[in-house]
C-alpha cells in the first residue's frame, strides 16, 4: 500500500524544506514573505487569500484579531500591519508554517503572536488561552474534508465576540455556497461579500443569543 501524500494540514511535513521568498503587493502595503516546501500555497499568495486582502472590510483599530490556517503568514501580517494596536493571533497545525509565520512577521517589523493548534484548535499543553476575536480572516482548509472542517468551524466560531465578524474565503467549485448554507443552519448568518475567479467571499456573524425558555 502505498503511503499517504504530504499535506499541508500535517502538523510536521515531510516534504523537504526549500525555502523562496515572495512578493504581496495590495494598494496599501507591500510585503516580502519567506515561504517553503510543505505549507499552503508556498509558491505564491494564492488567488483566494488575495481577494480576501483586496475585499474584507477593514480590520478593527484594535481588540482581538485571529487569522486561522495561517500558513507563511499573508493575512496574519496583513492585519498587524492595518490594525498595529489590535493583538493578532494566527493559529494552524503545520509546525513548519507557524514558524514562518513568526519569522515573517518579525522581518516586516510586526507583532503577531502565532501558535501551533492540533486538529482539534487546542494549543499545545501550557500554551495560551485564545480570547474572544474580534474579527477572524481564513482561507480554510476545505481539502481535510467536510466533517472534519466543520468541527474546525464550530472550534472557532464559538470564539467569536458577540459583536465579532470571520471572513471567510472559499473556492466555488469546493463548496462555498453549501458551507454558506451550512453555517446559516448552524447559527452564524452568512453572506457573500464578494465573488471573483471562482472564489466566494463570506461574511460570518454570530447568530441571536438563544432565549432562554
Amino acid at each position: 500500500m502505498n503511503e499517504r501524500a504530504p499535506h499541508y494540514f500535517d502538523a510536521q511535513p515531510a516534504t523537504p524544506s526549500r525555502r523562496r521568498t515572495v512578493e504581496l503587493h495590495l494598494p496599501d502595503m507591500s510585503l516580502s514573505l519567506t515561504t517553503d516546501a510543505g505549507v499552503f500555497s508556498g509558491d505564491r499568495v494564492d488567488p483566494g487569500t488575495r481577494l480576501l486582502l483586496q475585499q474584507a472590510p477593514p480590520p478593527p483599530a484594535e481588540g482581538h484579531l485571529l487569522d486561522l490556517g495561517c500558513g507563511y503568514g499573508p493575512m496574519a501580517v496583513t492585519l498587524a500591519r492595518r490594525s498595529p494596536r489590535a493583538e493578532v493571533w494566527a493559529v494552524d497545525v503545520n509546525e513548519r508554517a507557524v514558524a514562518l509565520c513568526r519569522e515573517n512577521a518579525a522581518a516586516n517589523d510586526v507583532r503577531v503572536r502565532a501558535v501551533t493548534v492540533d486538529a482539534e484548535g487546542s494549543p499545545p499543553e501550557a500554551g495560551p488561552t485564545f480570547p474572544a476575536f474580534d474579527l477572524i480572516w481564513s482561507n480554510p482548509p476545505i481539502r481535510i474534508g467536510k466533517v472534519a472542517l466543520h468541527a474546525l468551524l464550530r472550534t472557532w466560531l464559538t470564539r467569536l465576540a458577540p459583536d465579532g465578524r470571520a471572513v471567510l474565503v472559499v473556492q466555488r467549485h469546493l463548496g462555498a455556497d453549501s458551507l454558506a448554507a451550512w453555517l446559516t443552519a448552524q447559527g452564524w448568518p452568512t453572506e457573500r461579500l464578494a465573488s471573483r475567479a471562482g472564489y466566494r467571499l463570506l461574511s460570518v456573524t454570530p447568530g441571536p443569543p438563544a432565549v432562554a425558555p
